[in-house]
């Protein structure tokens, strides 16, 4: 009797803890070996690490992404333009020019003259834009540079023209006077330039036509001018006529007059530049 009433009493509330450690045991080993399908939503959902790359600033193009093509006018010519963007305020330019004109009949000193333009030119500028605008500031160089004017002087038989004020009169036949004119613009030598321009040829807009003006100038060498006279001339009565060619008082006042003539054209050391043209940009890449 005492020892049914020790198991009924004794042996089973004692087996109730041993019985729930037995059931958490399990169940506690499981979950740290096997996480719960929270645990393993939650670490599934964290975000694996990214390497993000620099943005462009909005209406940003990536360099040399654009390019623009253009013509104007300048008093260099002709012009064309190739451009293409290199940041916000930079841009890279080269430009050529050109132009053949032909103008006759010119009265000068008694000759009559009948000139050549030439114009052949090529360059290029980085347009810096100080403010990302309309606005920007261009140097650069004209590294090619083939501007010049020929001219062809005649002076008629029996007429008379000037050199350094004194008359002289041009022999009849063939032996009248006729001569060969150049005027040099450089001669060849790279010329640095310098502009400043209204309207950006890469618009932060994105539109694609643009109408660049620029003014500013180009830093030549001093402009030259030669003459060379053949034939001879005479004194008003057609008499003791004399080679222009080789006769000194006749070369010396050619050459006092070809330095007046230099003299004048001076200025254009600092030739102008002031141009205006349409272009039309695009995107190469993106």
């Amino acid at each position: 009797m005492i020892q049914a009433r020790f198991f009924r009493f004794g042996l089973v509330p004692l087996s109730l803890p041993l019985f729930s450690y037995a059931l958490l045991v399990p169940a506690a080993a499981q979950t740290m070996t096997n996480p719960t399908p929270y645990a393993t939503r939650a670490l599934q959902a964290q975000p694996a690490a990214q390497t993000t790359q620099p943005k462009l600033r909005r209406n940003e193009s990536k360099p040399l992404s654009r390019v623009s093509l253009g013509v104007g006018v300048s008093p260099l010519g002709i012009g064309f333009l190739l451009a293409t963007n290199l940041n916000r305020y930079l841009d890279l330019r080269a430009t050529g020019n050109f132009l053949n004109y032909s103008i006759n009949n010119i009265s000068t000193n008694g000759f009559n003259v009948n000139a050549q333009l030439n114009m052949a030119s090529a360059g290029f500028a980085v347009d810096v834009y100080p403010f990302h605008n309309w606005l920007r500031i261009s140097p650069g160089v004209l590294f090619y540079n083939q501007n010049k004017a020929n001219a062809v002087f005649v002076a008629a038989a029996g007429t008379s023209f000037t050199l350094n004020n004194y008359t002289y009169y041009s022999a009849s036949g063939a032996n009248a006077v006729t001569g060969l004119g150049t005027f040099g613009l450089g001669n060849g030598s790279a010329a640095p330039t310098i502009t400043a321009g209204i309207g950006n040829l890469f618009p932060a807009s994105g539109r694609h036509w643009t109408f660049p003006l620029d003014v500013g100038v180009a830093f030549i060498q001093n402009p030259t001018v030669a003459i060379n006279l053949t034939g001879e001339v005479c004194d008003a009565q057609g008499q003791n006529c004399v080679n222009v060619a080789t006769d000194p008082t006749v070369q010396s006042n050619l050459a006092t007059q070809v330095a007046s003539y230099q003299n004048d054209v001076q200025p254009l050391h600092t030739y102008p530049i002031v141009s205006f043209g349409v272009a039309y940009n695009f995107h190469i890449r993106h």
